[in-house]
């Protein structure tokens, strides 16, 4: 972690917060970690939601917690597991509900990389964790940095598609401006919530916005 492999737009937006203390101190521990514990995603996945959305392509930006700490899960995308693996309840559920509200039947793989290419921003709020601990590498100062991440879209972008699903990512975008983007809540589409998530219509309301302000839609299948 000594040199931040990081897209270079997204780089250079928050090149502020690779000087600071807590990103040394994190840096240094997740150094440690890497070496001495599994950790997931591999340590070249944990910016590829950056890498793979420039930062001057994202129009939706969807807000996870912290990696999936299975095998082979996490790929560095939020709510996305590596191809061939089974998905994951919150994502079964997420599909159900965009076929329910477009009509259309998701690609049967989970990894969600189609969805990044087109400008989704899939944001864990924690980037790392360790193999069967979730939220095991909550308070280490990545909070901080994707916090950071948010500012900076709320700052120098408009006309995004914020996806807010349960109270922690509602709480994340708390410093989203509601007058020039799209702010989109609802309950989080885990089992225990999803009654309240199915039909929020948040892919085609995100879509309908980006068609009002002359962005390409989201094709979610």
């Amino acid at each position: 972690m000594s040199e931040v492999r990081i897209e270079s737009s997204w780089k250079e937006a928050l090149q502020g917060e690779f000087t600071k203390d807590y990103w040394q101190s994190l840096s240094s521990e997740l150094h440690t970690r890497y070496k001495t514990e599994t950790i997931y995603p591999h340590a070249k996945n944990i910016f590829r939601a950056f890498d793979l959305c420039p930062f001057a392509s994202v129009k939706v930006v969807i807000i996870g917690q912290d990696p999936y700490h299975g095998a082979h899960q996490a790929n560095g995308l939020s709510f996305s597991v590596n191809d061939g693996i089974p998905l994951p309840p919150s994502l079964k559920n997420i599909y159900h509900e965009i076929q329910n509200d477009l009509g259309i039947t998701p690609e049967p793989t989970g990894d969600l990389t189609r969805w990044a290419a087109q400008g989704v921003l899939m944001l864990n709020s924690v980037l790392t964790v360790a193999a069967r601990t979730p939220a095991s590498h909550a308070g280490l100062g990545w909070e901080q940095f994707t916090d950071q991440v948010i500012k900076t879209l709320n700052a120098k972008r408009e006309h995004i598609v914020y996806m807010l699903w349960g109270k922690y990512a509602q709480a994340k975008g708390s410093v989203i401006d509601g007058k020039k983007n799209l702010i989109l809540m609802s309950a989080h589409p885990s089992p225990y919530s999803v009654t309240k998530f199915y039909g929020n219509d948040h892919s085609s309301r995100c879509n309908d916005y980006l068609k009002e302000n002359c962005l390409t839609v989201i094709a979610w299948r």
